[in-house]
């Protein structure tokens, strides 16, 4: 068996795994894509995709940090989400995990909201920091899966090209 074979197996499981991790709070879903697209690279001595595509992959790697970040962070800063609220929202995102598929989206609604009340004691206020937290998630959610598509694009145009 031609051991290019599993390592192109190998990238290409890291690549959905990379993307479940999209959704899946636990798994660094980019750094993963990022990962199975350099292991295909290597697989045939970079013969197809260069230093070049790889480096604009691994800058698009680096931009789903801040984004991972930044969504989430300004959603709930854009209405004054307390520490606690933003805490709720982790919290609330790793217990969602467990109730998949309902709690992936739930979670951190439900966080950011208990977490906030716990803070201000407001339902009002809570409910509108739970919704613009839970937004920016969504907006993350939304750029990632477009800088995964960019990035299976740029490597698949590299590759042919």
């Amino acid at each position: 068996m031609d051991p290019s074979f599993i390592l192109y197996l190998l990238a290409v499981l890291l690549v959905l795994v990379g993307i479940a991790g999209i959704i899946l709070p636990a798994l660094p879903g980019i750094p993963l894509v990022f990962a199975g697209l350099l292991l295909a690279a290597w697989a045939d001595g970079f013969a197809h995709v260069g230093w070049l595509p790889l480096t604009l992959l691994g800058l698009l790697t680096l931009v789903s940090f801040a984004v991972d970040i930044l969504a989430t962070v300004v959603g709930a800063q854009r209405v004054g989400a307390s520490r606690k609220a933003l805490w709720g929202t982790f919290l609330g995102s790793i217990a969602g995990v467990f109730f998949m598929p309902i709690g992936l989206f739930v979670g951190p609604l439900a966080g950011a909201l208990l977490g906030e009340y716990w803070h201000t004691r407001e339902l009002g206020r809570s409910t509108k920091v739970g919704l613009a937290t839970w937004l920016g998630i969504l907006l993350g959610f939304a750029l990632k899966l477009a800088l995964v598509i960019a990035m299976l694009g740029l490597f698949a145009f590299a590759w042919i090209f």
